[in-house]
């Protein structure tokens, strides 16, 4: 998907300890587990990447393609995409699944304490 912003990057089942769960102890991490298969995933992601965008300070977005890590869809018994978990000091703090618009995210986020 061409990301070039430093707070928003992919990450696998490999990675997501260190890049999710350890670095949330710094920064509120947004993890959207998405698949290309999936219209509102598809209709989420850029909201999800805009709100990062803009609260570059904030948070990180974290994106997890289902597909290719069905073991962390596991781990947190997903049962539909898209869904998005806010990890916060290393513990979940709050997820919702399917698009919401903007301003729904926002609200979302800041009910977390994830941004302001």
């Amino acid at each position: 998907m061409g990301i070039t912003q430093e707070n928003i990057f992919d990450v696998d089942e490999a990675g997501f300890d260190q890049g999710v769960i350890h670095a949330s102890s710094d920064t509120a991490i947004v993890v959207d587990f998405w698949a290309e298969w999936c219209p509102p995933c598809r209709a989420l992601t850029p909201v999800l990447e805009k709100i990062a965008q803009q609260q570059t300070d904030q948070i990180k977005l974290a994106k997890v393609e289902v597909d290719d890590n069905m073991h962390l869809a596991g781990r947190y018994g997903l049962r539909g995409f898209p869904t998005v978990i806010v990890f916060i000091d290393g513990e979940e703090r709050g997820r919702f699944s399917g698009f919401k618009p903007e301003a729904e995210v926002k609200d979302f986020l800041a009910d977390l304490g994830a941004i302001n």
